[in-house]
């Protein structure tokens, strides 16, 4: 992993790949990442892509906190609203979607601003997805029975190191990791010392308590904007099943839906899982460290 200085700093990485690096703005949930990507884009002549799993589908707009067109100033953005939400999109498919866009942001001579939050698929750009052993449909049938907190704590316990990379909010990557660990016992590492593009790290890592009012503070405002009607909308559209995999606000806002939990509890349910969520991200941003 390359090396950065906590705390908003930039630091350059060595490759053999492009004479415009990108830049790859990095962050837990709340810091702040969307913002300072288009100050960076209006200072560095970019174009953003968006480095987030969810806003890729349409529709999932308040709950995955999504720019709107004013708020994007005029700076393009890619790889948000390009699926519907019924349909999956994988590590796999981003690789392919921001190489491209990588090239054809550099054929016009403009630097690509990679941000998100979804840091499974900064690996996965830089140092390729690993290779793994065919699907089994017997075990992958039984693991998506099972509570997303489940797959969670069973992936934690039989491969820590795994637990601390992968997306806990992502149930499809949460079973396909446990599949592989049934097959292998932990999912194989990458080589990651010869990344495949000249990488400039934009870390945003706020302290714990100024996180935890962000946090907050942004999940008040996405209900008094009308998530819950989201929500709603997005379940009648691809039903509970899909809704489960689309992230922790459409899950647990869901459970409202069905009656399986009350209104009062939607709010410090989030927060909390949230911020379990945010302190998971913070320490992906650690392990990308070696020295401070």
């Amino acid at each position: 992993m390359p090396l950065f200085q906590a705390h908003d700093s930039i630091q350059s990485i060595s490759t053999h790949m492009s004479s415009l690096p990108l830049v790859c703005v990095v962050g837990p949930t709340a810091s702040g990442k969307s913002a300072r990507a288009i100050s960076l884009a209006k200072e560095l002549h970019g174009e953003v892509i968006s480095v987030d799993s969810r806003q890729v589908y349409r529709m999932l707009d308040i709950g995955t906190e999504k720019l709107s067109p004013e708020e994007m100033e005029g700076i393009p953005h890619h790889l948000i609203d390009i699926k519907d939400p019924r349909d999956s999109y994988s590590a796999a498919d981003f690789v392919e979607d921001a190489t491209r866009l990588i090239a054809e942001i550099q054929a016009r001579g403009k630097r690509p601003i990679l941000a998100g939050g979804t840091h499974f698929y900064f690996e996965a750009l830089l140092y390729g997805l690993p290779e793994t052993q065919k699907p089994d449909p017997g075990l992958r049938t039984a693991l998506e029975l099972l509570p997303t907190e489940e797959l969670v704590r069973r992936i934690q316990e039989s491969d820590p190191h795994r637990a601390e990379r992968i997306d806990l909010q992502n149930r499809r990557r949460l079973v396909r990791s446990l599949e592989i660990i049934a097959e292998h016992g932990h999912v194989p590492l990458r080589n990651t010392e010869n990344p495949r593009y000249e990488v400039e790290w934009v870390v945003i890592n706020p302290e714990r308590e100024v996180l935890r009012e962000r946090i907050g503070i942004r999940l008040e405002s996405a209900f008094e904007r009308g998530l819950v009607e989201e929500v709603r909308r997005v379940r009648e559209y691809v039903g509970d099943t899909r809704l489960n995999e689309l992230g922790l606000e459409y899950r647990v806002i869901g459970e409202y839906l069905r009656g399986e939990r009350s209104e009062d509890s939607l709010i410090p349910t989030l927060q909390t899982k949230l911020w379990h969520y945010a302190r998971h991200q913070k320490a992906w941003l650690r392990k990308l460290s070696i020295s401070s």
